[in-house]
This record gives structure tokens, sequence and C-alpha cells, in this order.
């Protein structure tokens, strides 16, 4: 089945633990992929070679691929250069997601350069924008971004008093508007009524993590909501 036929209309599940997080393993994240596909999901998004090499062994959903890394002196952090490109290419990434806002990169790289520089070297691979505002995914769609993610929206300086699902997804729906190429709606969905909401607007797909393999995090929620009988 061709990937965008398998995506379209789905839940990807993004399946990340990072090094201070309690489920941080490659095998956990495998396993978490496995439960999502059970679940029904249609694609995976996740963090590190390692983890994708372990959730390929477990499922065979297209995958969404990204490299988080901090770098000096740069706002980026997911899948910042090249080397971070080649090692997703290298385990066999369906698509490789990296940061296309206007935030400082790596060596002052602007995103237009850092887009051709990939094309240049891996024309055929697939690419998502993660964007923060809707200037930044109008830019990545005319740069010929496969796919554009609202992944940042709310993340970045120049997005910070925005939320993804303000006034019913306004932000996405102007972007949907604006961009010829797919969109898929990331970013603080937390409900499965979220969920259907931004593809009945109009997504391509959508991204779902925290909410699904974040244990914490939902831990929390219900935490919270308990501690308020008590103030």
């Amino acid at each position: 089945m061709e990937i965008n036929e398998q995506l379209k209309n789905g839940l990807i599940v993004s399946c990340q633990a990072l090094d201070d997080e309690p489920l941080h393993s490659s095998f956990i994240m495998g396993r978490m992929a496995l439960a999502a596909k059970m679940a029904g999901a249609v694609g995976i998004r996740a963090n590190t070679v390692n983890d994708i090499r372990e959730i390929k062994k477990n499922i065979d959903l297209p995958v969404i691929g990204i490299i988080k890394k901090d770098f000096e002196n740069s706002q980026v952090y997911i899948t910042p250069t090249m080397k971070e490109i080649d090692d997703l290419v290298g385990v066999g990434a369906e698509i490789i997601a990296t940061d296309a806002t206007n935030s400082k990169r790596p060596k002052n790289e602007g995103i237009e350069d850092f887009y051709k520089e990939i094309r240049e070297k891996y024309p055929n691979i697939k690419l998502m924008a993660d964007c923060s505002t809707l200037e930044e995914a109008v830019r990545a769609d005319k740069l010929g971004f496969d796919y554009i993610g609202t992944t940042l929206v709310g993340y970045t300086p120049q997005s910070k008093d925005d939320k993804i699902d303000a006034d019913d997804f306004k932000i996405l729906k102007e972007i949907i508007e604006s961009c010829d190429h797919p969109v898929i709606a990331e970013g603080n969905i937390d409900q499965p009524e979220k969920a259907k909401r931004v593809l009945e607007l109009g997504a391509f797909t959508v991204v779902v993590g925290g909410a699904i393999t974040r244990p914490q995090n939902i831990a929390k929620k219900f935490v919270d909501c308990i501690n308020s009988l008590n103030k």
C-alpha cells in the first residue's frame, strides 16, 4: 500500500521517551509501538536510531523518524543537521521530520539551505516540516516538503502565545487552506475528540504522543484533578 494511502485519516502514535523519563528504553518503545499498532494506529513517530530500529523489529507501520539533539547557540533540536538526516536514512525511516521554523539553526543555516542540501543528497526521501506558525508552514510548503506539521505551535518564541486547539484549531485551518502539501496535525492533541476534529477540518492525518505514551503525564492529570478537592 502506498504510504499516503496508508496514513490518510488515521492515527500516528508518537512513541518517545527522553533520557530523564521512566520509560526511556528502546525495548519499551518497541513494545509501545506494537501496542499502538494493535489499537489500530497507522504509523509511528519515533526518536533516535536505536528506538526506530527496535520499533521496526516489532511492527511494519511507516515511521516518521526524528533525532533530537541540542546544539549550543541554537534553538533547533529536531533533526537539526545532515548528520541526523544521514542516520535516519540509514535506519530506514519512511518519513524524516525536521524543524522548519524561523528559529536559529546550528551554524546559522537557514531552512532553505538545509532543505536544498537534503534534497541534493537524498532527492527521493519523504520530508516532514515541523512548523510553529502559518508563515513557516507556507514557506515549507513552497520549498517542497512532502508534509507540513503543526508540531511546534506554541513551542517557539515566535509562537509562544499560540495554541494549536485555540478557536477550534484556527491556525490549523489557516495552514490547511494555505498549503498544497498534506498537513499533519500534531501538538497538544490530547483527547480523542480533538483528534477526530482535526481530521474533520481537513488534516491529512494526526499525531498523538504524550496523551497515549507518557504515563507520567497521564497520571498527573488524574492527580491534579484529585488534589483540587483539597484546595
